[in-house]
């Protein structure tokens, strides 16, 4: 990926990719057209939440037509559907990861699909000795799950007569994904089910405006909820320029976890979610109102408010006053173990490694996703008996953030609303419910920055929940955060 003038934007969305595979080894001919294969269907049994079932996974693939464009893909899916249920009133949760524009492996054998890649929580753990494991922790038990690739990833690919180009916007992408789950719903039998989506990072913007486009029409679709992890809706808010204060007062509670897990701030006895309530307390008042007054600010006060930056993020006041009171996500990264010569991951900052002679360094979180995409093809090969000689593509083939359209105008009155799709499902269904999860050691999308979100949105606060997780950007590779998720979902589904 070239480097984007919008650097916090390029942040969030390699945080569905590890650094090192973004955006796509495959030549674009090699995604731009759709191969009819048939159905793989294999029968399996597993023990979910305590529940011993049986199911059935289908990987299939429907064509789907939508936009204005009438653009048509083949777009292909990994369902899990228990064997016996009553389709008319058993649950249907359709997933996906983000990019844009990548396929849905990692929230699938990362954490909630029937199998999952066990990780340790020993984070300096060999990653060669990550495995694929039965998942215990799956939702499989309350609710069927439909693993959802856009075309030009995985193995959905456009139909004769439309360019993968045609669906890199998020209008488009929404559209796409609205049709498919109208299709499957049809195909299946299951018009009448419940229907919720779960989206991560970018699929976060994605669930958004799908819930837009389901409201909307001659012929709405009624959402039962949605699970965001990982949000962007609000990204213009928390994207870290200079002059966007909010940005930073946002950021603290994050950048505060991250000191308090590497041992350099002092615990004295508080337990982290103590600490937290102290450091948000901070950050949302005399934090904001120094911030604030900028160069107003009277220096005993400006030394007083980095002396506690400093207690809460571990950074030397001094360091606090040569640069404004404020530290970007990743500046954190770089200088908080600066003195042992390490780097913090960007999606999950627990995870280390050191820094180059060059002053540069690989995500070392990325050990989480290279380890799924090593994974990955041996299962659905092995498991669910796919067998396609084309190849399985994780990234669209775009070359930059400006191949992609992402709405709302470009001018700088513009606004990028992106949480309206919601707003507008609760409007059209009194009963939708809403998650809203996020990893504690996240850098790219934070706890602060979802906490503003639920805050500054109008919603029934009533039918939201706001939940914060161990771990970073693919939290559920904590297994006891893939348990919480998916009670999280259970909770959502009943």
């Amino acid at each position: 990926m070239k480097r984007s003038r919008t650097i916090p934007i390029l942040l969030l969305i390699a945080a569905a990719l590890p650094p090192q595979m973004a955006l796509a080894q495959v030549a674009p001919e090699a995604v731009s057209r759709a191969v009819d294969h048939p159905a793989a269907i294999t029968k399996h049994h597993g023990t979910f939440n305590g529940h011993t079932i049986d199911y059935t996974a289908t990987v299939e693939g429907l064509v789907v037509t939508s936009g204005p464009r009438q653009s048509s893909a083949r777009v292909v899916s990994f369902a899990y559907t228990r064997d016996g249920a009553d389709r008319r009133t058993r649950p249907v949760i359709f997933l996906f990861n983000g990019g844009p524009i990548v396929s849905s492996p990692y929230v699938h054998i990362g954490g909630l699909g029937p199998k999952r890649v066990a990780f340790p929580d020993d984070v300096t753990a060999d990653p060669a000795s990550f495995q694929l494991v039965d998942n215990p922790y799956s939702p499989l038990d309350a609710a069927d799950l439909v693993f959802v690739d856009p075309a030009s990833t995985g193995f959905s690919r456009v139909m004769a007569g439309t360019q993968p180009s045609d669906y890199y916007s998020i209008p488009a992408d929404a559209a796409q994904f609205a049709a498919f789950i109208r299709t499957w719903l049809r195909t299946n039998g299951r018009e009448g089910a419940p229907v919720y989506l779960f989206g991560e990072s970018y699929g976060t913007n994605r669930a958004a405006a799908i819930a837009g486009a389901l409201a909307e029409g001659p012929d709405p679709l009624p959402l039962a909820g949605v699970f965001i992890y990982g949000q962007a809706l609000n990204i213009i808010e928390y994207s870290q320029r200079p002059g966007n204060i909010v940005s930073y007062v946002a950021s603290l509670p994050t950048v505060a976890a991250i000191g308090w897990y590497h041992q350099r701030v002092e615990h004295r006895g508080r337990t982290l979610d103590q600490f937290l309530a102290e450091v948000r307390s901070f950050a949302k008042g005399d934090y904001l109102a120094a911030l604030y007054r900028g160069d107003d600010l009277p220096p005993d006060a400006r030394r007083s408010i980095a002396v506690r930056l400093q207690a809460f993020s571990g950074i030397p006041a001094d360091w606090y006053l040569a640069n404004g009171l404020r530290i970007t996500k990743e500046r954190y990264r770089t200088e908080l173990l600066k003195d042992r010569g390490l780097l913090l991951g960007r999606s999950d900052a627990r995870y280390t490694a050191p820094i180059t002679d060059r002053g540069e360094a690989p995500d070392p979180s990325g050990v989480l996703g290279d380890a799924i995409q090593r994974i990955f093809p041996a299962y659905i090969k092995s498991e669910l008996g796919v067998d396609w000689t084309d190849p399985y593509v994780l990234a669209a083939p775009i070359t930059s953030l400006e191949d992609w359209g992402w709405g709302f105008g470009t001018s700088p009155f513009g606004d990028w609303p992106y949480q309206l799709g919601i707003t507008r499902m609760m409007t059209f269904n009194p009963r939708f419910r809403l998650v809203v999860g996020n990893g504690v050691y996240d850098t790219q999308t934070t706890m602060g920055a979802a906490e503003y979100l639920v805050t500054q949105s109008g919603w029934d606060r009533a039918r939201v929940t706001l939940r914060y997780y161990d771990g970073g950007h693919m939290g559920y590779s904590v297994a006891a955060t893939a348990k919480a998720i998916g009670d999280d979902i259970r909770t959502l589904v009943r």
